[in-house]
């Protein structure tokens, strides 16, 4: 079965250039995974499709308004392994570990993306976990829903040329990052390719490899 992320944007057109392009464009036409967007301003009932309003007890910005969200999470028809994610500054912070337990035990994410100062708390009854993408402020959570779609899509079947290239990566394990990588031309302003990868030893070449495999401090 394929990964259904459902987003839920105000903006679905923020989505375009990256879901448009390269690997994502590649594994949504091979039905890889699916990527749907629902607006909650379809689920507002004035004339003007409001979705946000000023918070109670006073305070600057707005606040997405609970009922447009919540009446957007129950038309989604969720699947028997599903996650519902708000991206939130105060959420657990998005590791790699994390990207790998929600690509193998999920096939659907809806993912909500807040604006303004935030979501109502309310919204929190309708979410099975707050996602932060780092320690620092976005304007929407549309970015974030994008990180989690693409670190999630290329660890599923079929997404990457080479499924090596997920296991053999920085994060791949706890603490590694990836050695250093060359390719032609063998020399370049002065600075050359390290003898040992051009030696054809492969042992010599995995080891050399191992030591300059950093550790995340």
């Amino acid at each position: 079965m394929n990964i259904r992320f459902d987003v839920v944007t105000i903006f679905p057109e923020l989505f375009d250039s990256v879901l448009g392009a390269s690997i994502l464009k590649r594994a949504r036409q091979a039905k890889k995974i699916d990527v749907r967007f629902f607006n909650p301003r379809n689920k507002t009932t004035d004339k003007h499709h409001t979705v946000d309003d000023s918070p109670y007890g006073g305070g600057p910005g707005m606040v997405m308004k609970v009922e447009p969200i919540a009446k957007t999470l129950k038309s989604i028809r969720r699947r028997k392994r599903s996650r519902c994610i708000l991206l939130s500054a105060k959420g657990s912070r998005l590791t790699q570990t994390k990207v790998q337990q929600l690509a193998q035990d999920y096939d659907q994410l809806i993912l909500i993306c807040g604006r303004y100062e935030g979501v109502d708390e309310r919204v929190l009854h309708y979410v099975d976990e707050e996602i932060s993408i780092g320690d620092f402020v976005l304007t929407g959570g549309e970015l974030g829903a994008l990180v989690i779609i693409d670190a999630v899509s290329r660890l599923r079947p079929g997404v990457l040329g080479h499924e090596e290239s997920s296991t053999d990566e920085s994060h791949s394990q706890p603490g590694y990052l990836e050695y250093p990588q060359y390719t032609r031309p063998e020399i370049y302003e002065g600075q050359s390719v390290p003898p040992v990868l051009l030696s054809g030893d492969h042992k010599k070449i995995s080891e050399w490899r191992k030591y300059h495999s950093g550790k995340v401090e």
